[in-house]
């Protein structure tokens, strides 16, 4: 027992200087990987599933109610505004359970990014269809979407200390990203707020004639005209679309057909405000990530020789 207690203290400073060489590299780089250094658990213990920790659970099912949320999308508004509401309001549910039960990881801090990244950006794809003429700018929403949020977490786990959160923005790097991220508050107000905007350009698409002309578009004997053009759906004739003229899907699309715009006028007008604001938080995410990827490119190369004084 004595020689194995030598033994573990002879091995704790190199243990020790690992660690410490994992953690950070002028406060900026980590030398190390955490998964490395990190002791792996022995047959003694019992090792923790972190897939079935209640916040990722909650995000499974966020994942299951926005799939469903897609297949009602082209022809049940309601349903698939319901679904999907009910998926994204879950988002912040899994944060509150994480912190309850002492459960936040890596893992579920990337399964949230990605899951709101996915159902946004199918939504907007709907969008593109619902009304060609402005895909180019529900494309350019969607990368930008991606392309920031990707950007900020890469560099937050590849820049930052070990166990490093993408939610965790220091006030000197962004004093907007600082108070967007910090204050729960303000990120609740204008991730829902965001995401009700879609919501209600995808309802208006259904109930908006100023939006869809093709709503009132006449047919030559005088009767209502006929798309299956998905944002103008309550024109498509029912028969050329369900064979029962009662069935579920026939009966939604009639319903659709009677919806009234002035609500999701409302939301749209009201979120549209906050929905500009964090396009521009993800233009300041996006440019601040960059330069701070830039600063580690600057330090490997000093690191390596490769750096050119001028």
């Amino acid at each position: 027992m004595a020689g194995r207690g030598k033994k573990q203290k002879a091995s704790e400073p190199s243990e020790i200087q690992d660690n410490h060489a994992s953690t950070s590299s002028n406060g900026t780089i980590r030398k190390g990987s955490p998964r490395r250094n990190q002791r792996a658990p022995t047959s003694g213990e019992q090792s923790e599933n972190i897939f079935l920790f209640w916040p990722n659970i909650i995000g499974y099912t966020r994942i299951v109610l926005a799939v469903a949320s897609l297949y009602y999308m082209p022809l049940h508004p309601r349903t698939c505004s319901l679904l999907y509401s009910i998926s994204c309001l879950l988002d912040a549910l899994d944060g509150y359970a994480a912190r309850f039960y002492n459960q936040s990881t890596t893992f579920g801090a990337v399964l949230d990014m990605v899951t709101d990244r996915c159902t946004t950006a199918c939504l907007l794809v709907f969008l593109s269809s619902a009304w060609p003429r402005w895909a180019i700018l529900f494309q350019g929403l969607i990368s930008l979407d991606l392309a920031s949020h990707y950007m900020h977490m890469y560099a937050t786990l590849s820049m930052g200390e070990s166990g490093q959160s993408h939610k965790k923005v220091d006030s000197s790097r962004s004093w907007i990203l600082y108070q967007y991220y910090n204050n729960k508050i303000v990120l609740f107000v204008f991730c829902t707020m965001n995401e009700l905007f879609f919501i209600g350009l995808y309802l208006l698409s259904f109930s908006s004639p100023t939006l869809s002309p093709s709503l009132l578009q006449p047919t030559p004997d005088g009767a209502t005209a006929g798309s299956a053009q998905p944002g103008s759906p309550a024109l498509a004739p029912i028969s050329a679309l369900f064979a029962s003229p009662w069935s579920a899907g026939a009966l939604e699309l009639a319903r659709a057909n009677k919806m009234d715009s002035f609500w999701p006028w409302v939301i749209t007008g009201i979120a549209a405000p906050v929905m500009a604001a964090k396009q521009f938080i993800n233009i300041v995410q996006m440019v601040k990530a960059s330069k701070w990827l830039a600063e580690g490119d600057i330090i490997r190369r000093r690191q390596l020789g490769l750096s050119k004084t001028r």
